[in-house]
């Protein structure tokens, strides 16, 4: 198989028309790159709540079995981002033998800190709902994301409020982060200023505040050049948890920028890093 650059898949994107033109690399592996064997969408557009960002589709293994199952949260600095651009995303991760969750969550500016965490804990309850339909098994239940979907990932487990607030507190398990913000104060980037900055407390929006012994365990996989989210935020989570005498696991790739990380697990990438086997490695682990 051709490993085609970030590059290349920019260029045959423009080629294709200005729609795709403006999306991301990662909108182009959606439209143009392969798709894992071994699972499919099968189901589209679920409802957990009554605004139409508040849906998700679901990707299953096609063999059957009992799968444990995981929510995943894409980035997009809380502003931008769409599941149906990120379902090569989730059938990697379904194809690796879990019931994957792709959910929508509503956007600044229509909203704003904690909305859109709150929409993450209502979707991963759905997700549990709905879970044993495809062939899921609720109670081996992981969250993950990548970028601002790894901050909404760890909130959820971190903070006890939000899955309290769904009635379902115990029900996240393990999560991964990929490139998350855990650790952003002062606010200083406009994306997280326009999200977060009316929020009556600061302290409350950050991942690492919340660090806790009895959490769910959690991985950690970023890259150290990435520039849109230091590496330090990584190193601050880990580090927190540990001190708290949580289970954390760090993982730091030395060559992946912040979009290189969540395009590795597509079978255009796979080769330059072993992300999406760490990640499911450590979530099949936790999930047993």
């Amino acid at each position: 198989m051709t490993v085609l650059s970030r590059r290349a898949i920019l260029s045959v994107a423009g080629a294709a028309g200005a729609g795709l033109a403006a999306c991301s690399p990662l909108a182009a592996l959606n439209a143009l790159g392969p798709r894992d064997r071994g699972a499919r969408r099968v189901a589209r557009g679920i409802a957990y709540g009554p605004d139409a960002r508040q849906a998700l589709d679901v990707f299953a293994p096609t063999s059957p079995g009992s799968w444990p199952v995981v929510v995943f949260f894409y980035g997009g600095g809380w502003d931008s981002g769409s599941r149906d651009l990120y379902a090569w995303a989730a059938q990697a991760i379904a194809a690796r033998g879990f019931v994957v969750a792709l959910p929508d969550y509503r956007l600044v500016p229509d909203v704003h800190f904690p909305a859109f965490i709150e929409d993450a804990a209502a979707a991963t309850a759905k997700a549990a709902e709905a879970a044993a339909d495809f062939g899921g098994d609720p109670a081996r239940l992981g969250v993950a994301g990548h970028s601002a979907g790894a901050h909404l990932a760890m909130m959820i487990t971190l903070d006890r409020r939000y899955m309290a607030a769904v009635g379902r507190p115990d029900l996240i398990r393990a999560a991964a982060g990929l490139a998350g913000p855990y650790e952003f104060l002062p606010l200083s980037v406009p994306a997280a200023i326009n999200a977060f900055g009316r929020a009556p407390d600061p302290l409350q929006t950050q991942p690492v505040a919340f660090a806790r012994g009895d959490a769910p365990p959690i991985w950690i996989g970023h890259g150290a050049p990435d520039t849109t989210v230091h590496v330090e935020d990584a190193h601050l989570l880990d580090q927190a948890m540990k001190a708290a005498g949580g289970r954390s696991e760090l993982k730091i790739y030395p060559d992946l920028s912040h979009t290189d990380i969540v395009a590795a697990p597509s079978p255009l990438f796979r080769s330059k890093a072993p992300v999406l086997a760490d990640m499911t490695d450590f979530l099949r682990r936790t999930l047993a």
